[in-house]
């Protein structure tokens, strides 16, 4: 393995070099200076030693983006503890199921989470902080209530005078290979896997975000955290990277509706923004579309000589309503719409597509917008290998394999799901079809798992639905699958006892909305069902009787 440096001793550094910058800000809120990051950090490494939590420890992070998330999170990881990000967008259950299959010891919650979890499902806990002050809403020992009620005590003996960056010293982890995070794609105990992320990982994609980015920004340019920060994409880009290399990120507290975001790249101006395409397409449809498809603006680009001049004001109309000042846009977690793409690629936009995987932390592929072939999401990244599992990987599609420093160890208490995703010779296996031209431009065909993404590259397993909905009053069985951006539940119902019950179709059509109304009750919001579909003929099934989803997808 190639040398790795240490990535909390670049927390370290990070804080010291840019004391004075600010560092975190929730939008149209207040703002954390590097050292106000240290102290805090401070105070939570007190609160954690004083209430017994050791080197390897889990600790949960589950609410809304926000500087205090964030601090939280930088926390846990300088002082050796194992962090588990969970996505706020989860139901309570899954959120307990969590929680307890990682074994964490404390938990730090939002204010929404806060108000729906039951800390009786949830008997391994020792405490629950809130954010973003950090009071205690449940202490289960001594320890923990005596360190929260005398925090300001502790940390004023430990630093009599003041906090100064010379005391600024984190935990040193012993091996690249250490455990950093356990990062959950999906919330249902059935359906869990844990993917554990080594603090290699975590250093790898900063060094490509460094090798890639790090000469176009510098310390103190602004950035906009769109993505969870419990979701790899959002963690590594909008916020790791940023904060190690001096950047100021803002932090949308709020549900981040296209207005709001439109509104803060105009505030905030931000010098580059990672998305998934529904944010990009939604400003394109909303913000541009409207002013250029007349047509007067159709003929000017059919005039060879001036097209290229309305062309270039296009993109700089386009360029504006991201804010202005950007270097460019980072697209990925979903595939891309193509009208919006080629009018991007038309106008030359200065858009890019990437590839990854939670289990990758999350790079595999990317390319700067300068070197990108459309269509393409890239090519391998710095510490990554990728190659096509086909007899000819330019013409037919193959799984997707890859290895490197971004690997993950393994899914967490699942040993049987980890020797299928990585083999003897430590390849990952995507479960995404794909292939690779002469230049190493991978372009994705398809998706062989069964996995979907939401709409803001959250990961989507259908399974989890299809369980839920089959228990459901009339139903068979069932099979979920994504038409644009919105899931549909195709049902087959149970006809010999509708038959049996004298129901005509329109009594099953009223039972299946019955029965998305109470499904959608039972899942997060992504994950909610837009329509459910009568299948009165049985789904086709395999030999093994599972059902054929690519005749139905």
């Amino acid at each position: 393995m190639e040398q790795v440096p240490s990535f909390n001793a670049l927390i370290e550094k990070t804080i010291i070099d840019n004391w004075d910058l600010d560092a975190l800000t929730d939008y149209q809120g207040s703002t954390l200076q590097y050292h106000d990051v240290a102290r805090k950090i401070e105070k939570l490494h007190i609160l954690f030693e004083n209430s017994g939590v050791v080197k390897g420890d889990k600790i949960a992070l589950c609410g809304r983006n926000s500087s205090q998330w964030a601090v939280a999170f930088l926390a846990t990881l300088t002082y050796g503890a194992v962090a588990v990000p969970i996505l706020h967008e989860f139901n309570a259950e899954q959120i307990h199921n969590i929680v307890n299959h990682s074994e964490a010891r404390l938990l730090f919650v939002g204010d929404h989470v806060a108000t729906i979890i039951d800390p009786a499902k949830m008997p391994g806990l020792e405490g629950i902080i809130n954010n973003p002050d950090y009071s205690l809403m449940i202490s289960r020992t001594d320890k923990l209530t005596y360190a929260r009620e005398h925090l300001n005590e502790l940390y004023g003996k430990k630093f009599p005078k003041y906090f100064r960056k010379e005391h600024v010293k984190y935990y040193v982890e012993q091996s690249p290979n250490e455990l950093a995070l356990i990062n959950y794609t999906s919330g249902t105990t059935g359906f869990s896997k844990g993917v554990m992320l080594p603090y290699r990982a975590l250093w790898s994609n900063y060094d490509f975000a460094e090798d890639v980015l790090g000469k176009r920004i510098r310390p103190g340019d602004r950035i906009i955290s769109i993505l969870p920060m419990a979701h790899m994409y959002g963690m590594a880009f909008e916020f790791i990277f940023e904060f190690l290399h001096g950047c100021h990120v803002y932090y949308l507290n709020r549900i981040p509706s296209p207005a709001i975001i439109a509104q803060a790249f105009a505030d905030i101006k931000p010098v580059i923004i990672i998305a998934v395409p529904l944010v990009i397409e939604k400003i394109i449809r909303k913000k541009v579309f409207p002013k250029i498809q007349n047509n007067r603006m159709r003929l000017l680009l059919t005039m060879p000589v001036i097209s290229k001049k309305v062309r270039m004001k296009i993109c700089h109309e386009v360029l504006k309503a991201f804010g202005g000042e950007l270097y460019e846009v980072i697209i990925g977690g979903a595939a891309f719409n193509q009208e919006v793409e080629q009018f991007l690629k038309r106008i030359e936009f200065p858009y890019t597509v990437g590839y990854g995987a939670t289990e990758c932390a999350p790079i595999i592929c990317y390319s700067d917008w300068t070197t990108f072939a459309p269509g393409s999401c890239g090519r391998a990244v710095i510490h990554m290998e990728v190659r096509i599992d086909s007899p000819d990987p330019a013409t037919i599609p193959g799984e997707i394999l890859t290895r490197g420093l971004n690997v993950m160890l393994g899914y967490y208490k699942n040993e049987e799901a980890t020797r299928e995703a990585l083999d003897k010779d430590g390849w990952y296996h995507t479960g995404d079809l794909g292939t690779m031209d002469e230049e190493g431009n991978v372009f994705i065909n398809g998706r062989s798992k069964n996995m979907l993404l939401g709409p803001s590259g959250q990961n989507i397993y259908p399974e989890e639905i299809e369980d839920k909905l089959n228990s459901l009053p009339m139903v068979v069985e069932s099979i979920v699958v994504q038409r644009d951006t919105k899931l549909v539940a195709l049902v087959h119902p149970d006809m010999d006892e509708a038959q049996h019950m004298g129901f005509s179709m329109d009594d099953l059509k009223n039972i299946m909305e019955q029965n998305k109304t109470a499904l959608n009750e039972l899942i997060p919001a992504y994950e909610k069902i837009n329509e459910i579909e009568i299948h009165e003929e049985e789904f086709e099934k395999t030999p093994k009787k599972s059902i054929k989803r690519f005749l139905y997808s």
